[in-house]
């Protein structure tokens, strides 16, 4: 059974850290791009970074490049992102995917950035 599922998220303060979890299972996890999104209250899914399957070569969106890190381990079908100096507008539900997307998506893991 394809599933993607999130964790470690929850809620800390400006400036502080968090890092986010990944389980995946049911597909060739190592042969995938995975993906990380988040969406905040009222906005779409944004695309904040992913890691290639064989090099590890990462991307990150503007908004949070030097901040977070991506990393996979094809051993365990995991995927993580570290989060550092948070802020505010970090607070968001974080999902991960493959790319092509899975069509079922995980529950996300929600982070909220606040004093």
């Amino acid at each position: 059974q394809v599933q993607l599922v999130e964790s470690g998220g929850g809620l800390v303060q400006p400036g502080g850290s968090l890092s986010l979890s990944c389980a995946a299972s049911g597909f060739a996890f190592s042969r995938y791009t995975m993906n990380w999104y988040r969406q905040a209250p009222g906005k779409v899914r944004e695309l904040v970074a992913f890691i290639s399957p064989y090099d590890g070569r990462r991307t990150y969106a503007d908004s949070v490049k030097g901040r977070f890190t991506i990393s996979r381990d094809n051993v365990k079908n995991m995927v993580y992102l570290q989060m550092d100096r948070l802020k505010p507008e970090d607070t968001a539900v974080y999902f991960c995917n493959r790319h092509p997307a899975l069509v079922s998506w995980g529950q996300g893991t929600q982070v909220t950035v606040s004093s």
